[in-house]
């Protein structure tokens, strides 16, 4: 019978596909597949790189942001404490070096001398207090705060040293500064604007903020001062695209140089396309469902578990991304040291009915909000259809990307598709999602045991015995099931064949400071 229901939901969605395909969604797909690859695959006299992104960044001040298309914009705008290489190894970059005292309280960073900030301000040891005193300040209900809250001190050594010392030892303190917790902003510029500074950023990195339009572009412009040299290319646009179809016409026609994100559908013509440059590579987050436990029917565990063992990842990964990503039944993929030997279960609908039936449960609905992208459109429609068969009536609500996470984040919400890029501690993947109200507990579910698992493993430093924690995390998710893991996805760019110096790190960030036009 599961092959069979296979079989039946391959064959709607290639359907369905065909039929998308006699409108404008066609004219993408046709293109990719060749059509277009006599297209000048030269820079020529180009000046301005453009960027193409899968949502509109809802924020520009990373210590507010909790988008991680957010971050796409901010690796040119801002430079962190610590950086990342492709081996995901802690690479200096604002802190030239850093040590950490023998009981893991007190680290000490010495930082880049001569570094300026857009506006003309130094970069310094005060800068560096300003910013996590920033983050750390109530009133501000900054998303960092869960990240770095274990900081109790930052003191100011001399002007190009600082010293942040913590109340208790942190394995994954780090790995936080290679990430928007380590992105500084101008304390001057914070100071002049207020809450406008999000629309007017200023940090360090290799390009200028020049103009936003919401939901039409971003522009950046060269920082001619920046510390690590002027980048070679003047000006970047970065434009949003909802829209895969539309994302991959404009970059085979060239009106895109370059895109964070590619249909699943389109890897195979993209890669066969000599006008374009297509890499893979494994990332490190999650994909999946948040459960509003506060509400019903999701306040009842007996729902969740049902949901949990009805829903068939491998259909899903089959169907909808085409090979481009895993099942998934943690917040751990498969790169990742902390992964859990789980062995994956098949769907069973005849047990989660059984829970259903055990519980006295029927006549159950529930309404999934999406974001408007094909693969939500295609997975959702596959979960509608899974869950009917346990007698669960599923109603599908599309929502702009920036409104679906302001309305998780107040609450408005049953279930909301939404995932997480991905942290290279695995603290980064659990704590801020499943501590008791922590920043980003959508689902609001609190469990004792699992707020002191995930103490511990903040604490412990050996990774053996950090991996046995993330384990026993790993089985209490999937028992309580506050939020449903589908897939790990692989991670995707695509550009054009005269886009050099791209480094694809795991982490998905586009990096511009090192690509150039040839």
């Amino acid at each position: 019978m599961k092959k069979v229901l296979l079989i039946f939901i391959s064959l709607v969605f290639a359907l369905v596909l065909a039929a998308c395909s006699s409108g404008d969604g066609g004219e993408a797909s046709n293109e990719a597949s060749g059509e277009a690859s006599g297209e000048s695959a030269s820079a020529g006299s180009k000046d301005t790189l453009v960027i193409g992104l899968d949502a509109d960044p809802p924020q520009l001040d990373p210590h507010l942001s909790s988008a991680a298309v957010d971050r796409q914009t901010f690796q040119s705008i801002y430079n962190k404490l610590i950086d990342i290489n492709e081996d995901l190894e802690f690479i200096p970059e604002l802190a030239t070096d850093w040590k950490v005292s023998d009981d893991g309280l007190v680290y000490t960073f010495n930082l880049q001398e001569d570094v300026l900030f857009h506006d003309g301000t130094p970069f310094n040891a005060e800068a560096v207090k300003f910013n996590f005193e920033r983050m750390l300040d109530p009133e501000m209900s900054s998303p960092r705060f869960s990240e770095i809250n274990m900081i109790s001190e930052v003191n100011v050594l001399d002007e190009f040293q600082v010293e942040i010392v913590l109340s208790e030892p942190s394995a994954p303190f780090l790995s936080a500064l290679t990430d928007r917790a380590g992105m500084m902003v101008s304390p001057a510029a914070v100071e002049e604007l207020g809450d406008d500074f999000a629309n007017k950023p200023v940090g360090t990195g290799p390009y200028k903020f020049e103009e936003r339009v919401a939901q039409s572009h971003i522009s950046l412009t060269r920082n001619d001062d920046y510390w690590r040299g002027a980048p070679a290319i003047a000006n970047i646009e970065i434009l949003p695209y909802s829209d895969s179809n539309v994302r991959v016409t404009n970059l085979v026609s060239g009106e895109l140089d370059l895109l964070n994100k590619i249909a699943y559908k389109d890897i195979e013509s993209l890669g066969n396309n000599p006008a374009i440059t297509l890499q893979e590579k494994d990332s490190l987050g999650f994909q999946g469902i948040h459960l509003n436990t506060e509400v019903e029917p999701f306040n009842n565990k007996a729902v969740r578990q049902a949901i949990n063992l009805a829903i068939d990842r491998e259909a899903i990964t089959n169907v909808v991304f085409h090979g481009g990503a895993t099942p998934s039944v943690s917040p751990f993929a498969p790169s990742s040291w902390a992964a859990p030997d789980f062995e994956f279960p098949n769907a069973d609908v005849e047990e989660a009915k059984a829970i259903l039936d055990g519980a006295g449960l029927s006549d159950i609905s529930f309404t999934l909000k999406i974001s408007p992208s094909p693969e939500d459109e295609q997975t959702a429609q596959m979960i509608q259809s899974m869950l009917s068969e346990i007698g669960i009536t599923v109603e599908i609500e599309m929502v702009e990307f920036g409104t679906l996470l302001d309305q998780m984040a107040s609450g408005d919400f049953e279930a909301a598709r939404n995932g997480w890029s991905g942290r290279i501690d695995p603290d980064g993947n659990t704590y801020r999602f499943f501590y008791s109200d922590a920043s980003n507990n959508y689902t609001n579910y609190s469990n004792p045991e699992m707020d002191e698992l995930l103490d511990e493993g903040r604490e412990i430093g050996e990774q053996a015995e950090r991996a046995d924690i993330y384990s026993q995390i790993t089985d209490i998710l999937w028992e309580d099931a506050p939020y449903i893991f589908l897939y790990h996805e692989k991670d995707y760019k695509a550009m054009k064949s005269y886009v050099k110096g791209f480094n694809h790190i795991p982490d998905t960030m586009i990096r511009t400071e090192s690509i150039y036009f040839e």
